[in-house]
């Protein structure tokens, strides 16, 4: 038996007018998620003010106090309480809502913070006299003379205690603080040419430094590598390529890293357009589209990509927090990310990520042994060190006989020694251990070589190049399948009719919600077609692309290379090694192999004589 909902009444229901309190705090609950949310959006005020110099303070995850302050143009006493008026702003003057500059736009952001908040805004704008205003809770109060130099300063305490339901979503103090430090840093990334300072000051005393980053100099590419360095470490810098590419008014650039520099998840992409911070799935999609062919789907890929456009090519007004943005033609900016990082990758050539070296290094470090290090001093005298070794050396006649060298199938795989190293950058072969690493003497240290590895790759790449020149086989079906679908799901699968068609599969409509599978790719050989299509429209609502045809295809290509590479445990002469080591060097994304690990690890010679101590 069905019970009667006591929320709803069984009278005709009375719409009345929300208030004006009520408004700004379901607004606040759409625009002011958590204490980070807050920091976002006072720090995009201050850059669209034109700050250069930000400082942001948060105590307790930002739950009790939150403060930013600016150098930026201020607020003019007049216009403090029409600021904290919703739908007030002086960024646009609402007649295009598709041509926006700035980062806010909306002017939700003010009134949302002082309806669940204690919020006060001192500012002085240039030739104005510093002014102060404060609203609790949704309750303004008059604007008072303040002291400020210049700028704004925007204090936000007792974040939701308006909304106490809602604090009770709060996660602990360290989660909060480190949302707002991921906030802070985005926003950094975006404006290298802004000066961040974040604080903690939590308890008592004068807090303590979370981040800083100084304004950076120079030219845009070398500002942001700065910059990237500062916030994703310089490991990322040091083994990220640089992107620029422009198509059709929209323009990439940016840094992306090696395949060999990966990440087990996506925590390290970060993606803008127009300098704004966004997590678009479109963007997302076309990285680890780029990246597929190289990474395994365990390993994600380092990046941070700015895309640049006229504003009217983009829509950011379709997510509360701006956080996603919808562009006019989706494929055409992810087709730009796609062949960029593509072209870049390839243009890297042989060359791997310098992580590698460092940790084939650190496993590599000495154990201490017993007794104290030897100083100088201690140390015998030239003379009594000569005399001992005369003493210690085998006689000549022993030395042929008993310690002369030992004949073994090593002694065939190394490479003349005359060969000058310095004239490649992957070195002369010197010899092979344990039948599988190859060892080259480069000018500056030494390569390890995976023969298995490395060879596999070269075979790949040459596969999908004959691939690419030939196209790929497709087998006619005797009997074509027929799959039924919804009209939608067909339409969306024979509008890249032709896309499939370059990699043996052909489809065409069969009426109504049925679509005809007449071919296949030769390569895949038995296929179960209905689960193929269902897998590449599950791929398209995800993504809004599918790359699977290719994934499968390009998998037998690996399985094949695997199968047809030079096999772990076999000697090879030093002619064939250095062969390897030239075809690496001309061969692009040879550094890894088809999995994303490398194939080669290089060591300085000044790393190696660390390791004994020799510096």
């Amino acid at each position: 038996m069905a019970h009667p909902n006591p929320n709803i009444s069984t009278d005709r229901p009375q719409i009345r007018q929300l208030d004006d309190a009520a408004i700004n705090r379901i607004a606040a609950g759409e625009v002011v998620e958590r204490p980070a949310s807050a920091v976002k959006e006072l720090v995009e005020n201050a850059i669209d003010a034109g700050a250069r110099r930000i400082t942001v303070e948060y105590a307790d995850g930002g739950k009790t106090l939150i403060r930013v302050t600016d150098d930026g143009c201020g607020i003019a006493p007049d216009d403090l309480a029409l600021a904290l008026s919703r739908h007030a702003t002086s960024k646009i003057d609402g007649s295009d809502l598709l041509n926006i500059h700035t980062f806010g736009f909306r002017g939700e952001a003010l009134p949302s913070l002082g309806a669940v908040g204690r919020l006060s805004i001192v500012s002085r704008a240039a030739g104005h006299d510093a002014a102060e205003i404060r609203v609790s809770g949704g309750k303004m109060g008059a604007v008072r003379p303040a002291a400020l130099n210049s700028g704004t300063v925007v204090t936000l305490r007792d974040l939701f205690f308006a909304t106490p339901a809602r604090l009770k979503f709060m996660r602990t103090d360290r989660a909060e603080a480190q949302a707002i430090a991921d906030v802070v840093k985005r926003l950094a990334m975006a404006e290298p040419f802004v000066q961040f300072t974040l604080r903690d000051v939590s308890g008592d005393g004068a807090g303590r430094e979370v981040f800083r980053v100084g304004a950076a100099q120079g030219d845009l590419f070398e500002a942001l590598r700065g910059r990237l360095s500062d916030v994703m470490g310089r490991e990322f810098a040091d083994n990220a390529l640089a992107i620029d590419a422009q198509r059709e008014g929209l323009h990439l650039t940016g840094f992306a890293a090696l395949p060999t520099y990966s990440r087990g998840a996506a925590v390290a992409q970060f993606l803008f357009v127009n300098g704004r911070p966004v997590k678009d799935k479109l963007l997302t999609g076309a990285l680890r589209g780029a990246y597929f062919d190289f990474l395994s789907r365990d390993r994600h890929p380092a990046a941070a990509l700015f895309i640049d456009c006229d504003p009217t090519l983009v829509d950011v007004n379709v997510h509360p927090a701006k956080s996603e943005v919808r562009f006019r033609d989706p494929g055409l900016a992810r087709g730009l990310i796609v062949s960029a990082l593509r072209h870049a990758l390839a243009e890297a050539g042989h060359r791997a990520s310098t992580t590698v070296a460092d940790a084939t290094l650190g496993a590599m470090q000495a154990e201490p042994v017993g007794g104290a290090r030897v100083y100088q001093m201690d140390r015998p005298s030239l003379g009594a060190r000569m005399a001992a070794s005369q003493a210690q050396a085998p006689a000549f006649a022993e030395t042929r006989g008993v310690w002369g060298r030992v004949e073994s199938p090593a002694e065939e795989t190394a490479a003349p020694v005359d060969d000058a190293p310095q004239d490649y950058p992957l070195g002369t072969a010197r010899g092979q251990v344990h039948e599988n690493y190859i060892i080259a003497q480069t000018a500056t240290g030494m390569v390890i070589v995976d023969q298995h590895a490395a060879h596999e790759r070269l075979v790949y790449e040459k596969l999908k190049r004959q691939m690419a020149e030939n196209g790929v086989a497709a087998q006619a079906l005797l009997i074509p399948e027929i799959v039924e679908l919804s009209p939608g799901d067909c339409a969306r699968l024979l509008e890249m009719q032709a896309a499939f068609a370059q990699f043996g599969l052909g489809i065409e409509a069969f009426g109504g919600g049925a679509i005809a599978v007449r071919e296949t790719p030769a390569l895949l050989g038995q296929v179960d077609a209905r689960a193929m299509l269902l897998d590449i429209l599950d791929e398209l609502a995800d993504q809004n692309d599918s790359t699977l045809l290719q994934a499968r295809i390009e998998a037998i290509l690996s399985r094949v290379a695997c199968h047809g590479s030079i096999r772990s445990g076999r000697w090879m002469r030093g002619e064939e090694m250095n062969a390897l080591l030239r075809e690496m060097e001309a061969t692009p994304h040879s550094g890894q192999c088809n999995h994303g690990r490398p194939t080669y690890v290089e060591l300085k010679l000044a790393d190696i004589e660390r390791l004994f101590g020799r510096t």
